[in-house]
């Protein structure tokens, strides 16, 4: 770890952060590019990058510029999203097994977007804005619920997992009130689909992560002040609650429009920061160093969704839980052992 101080200001700067953000980043690039090449219409790369260029026909165009393209954007958008989301959740609750779709957050976008879909009859594009509220709404509520002199993380986890028992049960009973059509579509989406992303999807990812990434980076002082523990945090920066309450709407806007833009792919927040620690042989890993594995590990998990079962594709969230849920349980058997619950 290497430090640079300008003026009274100090930076960490972590390389081998950054030469895993890189490598992460370059890997996802050439699942990318392959992803771009297979299908039911393969093409080899050269004809790949010479579209790409804008000289391919309008056959290749449609279906590498049009179709695939947008897909490979979100996954990678979506990503980083969840992953630097789910390295700050947690950071701040300091519990490996917080992340924004075990503690309820993704379910309350869920709910709102499926509430936008099946009750209001809204076109999808009001379902960024629902799914924004709500997450905001259900987040706002653990936080609320779990507060007692701070945030414990164990206590995070219990409302959390309560909160999602609810939100998800009322989310089921909407979609028993939807016509068969609607349902399907809503149940679809709730898997954790990239099939149909269309370049109005890649930009909403895309802006989210323009704005919310540089102001995630901007915090993470802070974020480094609150792992030390609140008193500490306090005596050194002050204004703890509002530190902690402007990472917590990072975090939620990253994890609501990563869910708008693909549905709630489950596991990426909690796997993701883990691995990038591991990575880095940290205690904690950067935020980049998250958002890159988690970038990495939704386009390869998309890459395997429609290739395992060709020509039928699975919904993305299907493999993510596949390989999620087996490591969760890991990480649950490993606090057990320690003897710590958060």
């Amino acid at each position: 770890m290497k430090a640079l101080r300008i003026g009274p200001v100090s930076t960490r700067i972590d390389v081998t952060s950054i030469v895993v953000t890189v490598i992460a980043l370059v890997l996802a690039m050439v699942i990318g590019a392959v992803s771009l090449m297979i299908g039911d219409y393969e093409i080899p790369l050269a004809q790949v990058l010479d579209t790409l260029a804008g000289n391919g026909s309008l056959i290749l165009t449609d279906v590498v510029v049009n179709h695939r393209l947008p897909r490979v954007l979100v996954a990678i958008g979506v990503g980083v999203a969840f992953g630097i989301s789910g390295a700050i959740f947690q950071r701040l609750a300091r519990n490996p097994l917080v992340s924004p779709d075990l503690i309820g957050i993704n379910s309350g976008a869920a709910l709102a977007a499926v509430l936008v879909i099946t009750v209001i009859g809204a076109g999808t594009g009001w379902l960024p804005a629902g799914a924004l509220i709500g997450a905001v709404l259900t987040a706002t509520t653990i936080y609320l619920l779990a507060y007692k002199k701070g945030v414990a993380g164990y206590r995070l986890v219990l409302v959390g997992i309560g909160i999602t028992a609810m939100v998800s049960s009322i989310t089921v009973y909407l979609l028993t009130l939807a016509d068969i059509y609607t349902a399907k579509s809503a149940t679809m989406w709730l898997a954790g689909s990239l099939a149909g992303r269309s370049w109005p999807h890649a930009t909403l990812i895309g802006i989210s992560l323009l704005v919310l990434v540089p102001a995630a980076l901007a915090s993470s002082r802070q974020l480094r002040l609150l792992e030390l523990g609140d008193d500490l945090a306090r005596t050194l920066a002050g204004r703890v609650e509002l530190s902690r309450g402007l990472l917590i709407a990072i975090g939620v806007g990253l994890a609501a429009l990563a869910t708008a833009a693909a549905g709630p792919i489950a596991f990426v927040a909690l796997v993701a920061p883990q691995i990038a620690r591991r990575l880095v042989a940290e205690r904690v890993a950067g935020l980049l160093a998250a958002g890159a594995v988690g970038g990495l590990l939704v386009v390869a998990a998309d890459l395997v969704a429609r290739e395992i079962f060709a020509p039928t594709a699975l919904p993305v969230g299907v493999v993510t839980a596949f390989v999620g849920a087996p490591y969760l349980l890991i990480l649950m058997a490993r606090a057990n052992r320690v003897g710590r619950g958060g």
